[in-house]
């Protein structure tokens, strides 16, 4: 009998974990508040609040077993369904990534290393921690933030007065910018056995807070090693079941956790075309206990965000070895629509495939 797998999100990363699945024999049922959630195209739909405890039953006699598409669904939903069905990855690990702080503990606890932080109650506490990092630093909400949402930056003392009083009514958490030299992502996938996969690195690059740009293998560092056994230390620290991804800023001489994503993750969209097996297929596999299948590459990968919208034409371009991924989402400011991924042999012929395609689309990247 082919698994259901009931998926917690109903957004992009949903509707691709379905079209990956789809080709193995596996049936989807998305569970989301929004009429309009896009999996909703690709499969059936159950649309409620996600603490609808009522909806939840009916959603998990549907299922064999549930994981989810985003870290913010509720942590007593995902409790309620585990009593039900077998959910990856747990309740534990979700409260954990929900909470930037937890999440910063659970790291030192292991001894690896994050961004300098305070936690922040009030305006004087504000005011006392930004000037400890000298007016450098990041407030962000400790819960709910993502794609630069619910972050402030700090440069100078006048912009600890500007932050809106109302948003001291949530548990804050100020972080000390450092001197990074880049951003880089590690996908791990690992299953309820202990076998653990990893991609090569991704490097990114962001625009206000929303990742526009993954090339992949990124540049390599001497780092690299140390970023990617960070990753996995933590995966089974986690006890972690699926594909997990942590996104680390590289310095000259040290490497810290910025944040971990307990799902598949935008950076590892690339996957799809680029590896020999898809983010989307080993989280799958990994959270039915399946063997994970190799996840190596044959030359390079640039994944490209469409954010917004999409640029006119886009299916006239005529590119070996380029890719469209279309989500159904209607377009709106600041949201990702879409994204397409190139593949070379090459970091010249990489580049000069980007250049091509933005010049011949006509925007800025």
């Amino acid at each position: 009998m082919n698994p259901k797998i009931g998926i917690l999100g109903g957004g992009q990363l949903a509707r691709m974990l379905a079209l990956s699945g789809y080709p193995l024999g596996f049936e989807f049922v998305f569970f989301d508040p929004s009429v309009d959630a896009c999996a909703g195209q690709v499969g059936e739909l159950v649309c409620a609040d996600y603490h609808n405890e009522v909806a939840l039953e009916e959603f998990c006699q549907k299922v064999d077993i549930v994981t989810l598409d985003f870290e913010n669904v509720p942590v007593e939903s995902l409790r309620f369904i585990q009593k039900k069905k077998p959910v990856f990855p747990s309740p534990e690990v979700l409260e954990i990534a929900q909470d930037r702080l937890l999440e910063k503990k659970f790291c030192h606890s292991y001894g690896i290393p994050t961004t300098e932080f305070e936690t922040i109650n009030s305006l004087s506490e504000l005011k006392f921690a930004a000037k400890k990092f000298n007016y450098d630093a990041i407030l962000k909400t400790r819960r709910m933030g993502y794609d630069g949402k619910g972050q402030y930056r700090i440069s100078q003392v006048n912009d600890v007065n500007q932050v809106p009083e109302s948003l001291f009514e949530q548990d804050l958490i100020l972080e000390k910018r450092i001197a990074f030299e880049r951003e880089v992502s590690v996908i791990v996938a690992r299953n309820g056995l202990g076998d653990i996969q990893t991609w090569p690195l991704c490097e990114n690059k962001h625009k206000e807070g929303i990742l526009t740009t993954t090339i992949v293998p990124a540049k390599h560092s001497k780092l690299d090693d140390l970023t990617i056994d960070y990753a996995k230390q933590l995966a089974i620290a986690l006890n972690y079941v699926g594909v997990l991804v942590i996104e680390f800023f590289q310095t000259e001489t040290a490497v810290y956790v910025n944040e971990m994503a307990p799902r598949v993750h935008n950076s590892g969209h690339w996957s799809i075309e680029g590896a020999h097996t898809s983010q989307f297929e080993n989280h799958l596999r990994a959270g039915l206990n399946l063997p994970l299948g190799s996840t190596k590459m044959d030359g390079m990968a640039a994944m490209l965000n469409w954010i917004g919208a999409f640029p006119e034409h886009i299916l006239s371009i005529n590119e070996e070895k380029l890719f469209w991924h279309v989500y159904g989402k209607e377009a709106r400011t600041g949201r990702k629509i879409g994204h397409s991924t190139l593949l070379a042999t090459t970091p010249q012929e990489l580049h000069d495939k980007i250049v091509n395609l933005v010049k011949k689309l006509g925007v800025q990247f």
